[in-house]
């Protein structure tokens, strides 16, 4: 369901041609257009006021929380102002090597607030109301990720969604765009739209038929009909399905031994080619990972590889200080 006030519609400046970013490692050959969003290198110098999200960083771990569980995490302009700030400051903590995403409550993010959605019926439009300032979580990497959910493929650091409960609409559009999703043996799930008269909402129709296939998200999407975890994850669209209680503890225990066992350059390259070869050819990203493969052979972090492998003994990444 669409959310309160809370996506920006293009939010995205040009910038004359001496202030466009350069290409980084990873776009060289891989036929993506170059965003020309500038993007800011300096930390906010204060942080903003969390009212509707939390966040948290430990043992190399960042989780953003959504916090407003007296109304099921129900989406609106203020949490998504402070969400996209979350990933930005999790995305640029050196010491922080992976992002979880969860919910307060018995609900990971039921959709849209009711009250917004009820405005929205009495304006006969919707109106994003969010600050002119948004973070740019992501962007600045490719023009292809520079917008509401698509910036998640933009980051450095891979992002896991832990649904602790229900997600319906824009909630389920959020998890879709993480990297991996776990879910809670039994609960509910929709994309909602259909029932409200709305479009698709958010890239859905983009993603779902490249997560489940084509004839399977026409069924989900068309329908607007409610699945369970049990069912999602035999589609697809959820990576595993833990008891409710279990959920965040066993999202931890996987994204621990994956930060234990894959370097963070891997990761952050690895996630880059998946998001970029969906709009390129395969012989682009060919030569992408060769180019890549030749760049990353003289780091550190692939002599230390080697020598834990022919050790037999775990890998000692380059990695800073836990936060």
């Amino acid at each position: 369901m669409l959310p309160t006030p809370g996506f920006c519609r293009t939010c995205r400046p040009t910038m004359p041609s001496a202030s466009r970013p350069t290409p980084t490692r990873g776009m060289a050959s891989q036929g993506l257009k170059r965003s020309r969003v500038l993007v800011s290198t300096r930390r906010s110098a204060s942080p903003v006021e969390l009212k509707a999200t939390a966040l948290e960083r430990a043992d190399g771990i960042a989780t953003i929380w959504l916090n407003r569980p007296h109304r099921h995490n129900a989406w609106t302009g203020r949490m998504h102002t402070e969400y996209r700030w979350c990933l930005q400051e999790a995305d640029r903590d050196p010491a922080v090597g992976a992002i979880v995403v969860t919910g307060r409550g018995s609900s990971f993010c039921v959709g849209g607030d009711a009250q917004a959605l009820q405005g929205h019926a009495e304006r006969g439009s919707y109106d994003a109301g969010t600050p002119d300032e948004l973070a740019r979580p992501g962007y600045g990497r490719a023009a292809e990720f520079d917008a509401a959910f698509a910036y998640h493929y933009g980051l450095s650091k891979p992002v896991i969604a832990a649904l602790n409960g229900r997600a319906a609409g824009v909630g389920l559009a959020l998890a879709c765009f993480t990297d991996l999703r776990f879910a809670a043996a039994g609960a509910r799930y929709s994309t909602a739209h259909g029932k409200l008269n709305l479009p698709a909402e958010f890239g859905l129709s983009w993603l779902l038929p490249r997560m489940v296939g084509l004839s399977r998200a026409n069924e989900l999407l068309l329908t607007s009909r409610t699945f369970t975890a049990e069912e999602g994850a035999a589609l697809g669209v959820f990576n595993d399905v833990f008891p409710a209680e279990e959920v965040l503890t066993r999202t931890y225990e996987y994204v621990s031994d994956l930060l234990a066992n894959v370097s963070p350059g891997s990761l952050q390259q690895t996630r880059w080619q998946i998001y970029g070869d969906l709009h390129r050819s395969a012989a682009e990203s060919v030569v992408t990972s060769e180019t890549l493969v030749d760049e990353m052979m003289g780091e550190a972090d692939y002599r230390e590889g080697v020598a834990a492998f022919m050790e037999k003994r775990p890998p000692r990444w380059r990695r800073p200080a836990k936060a």
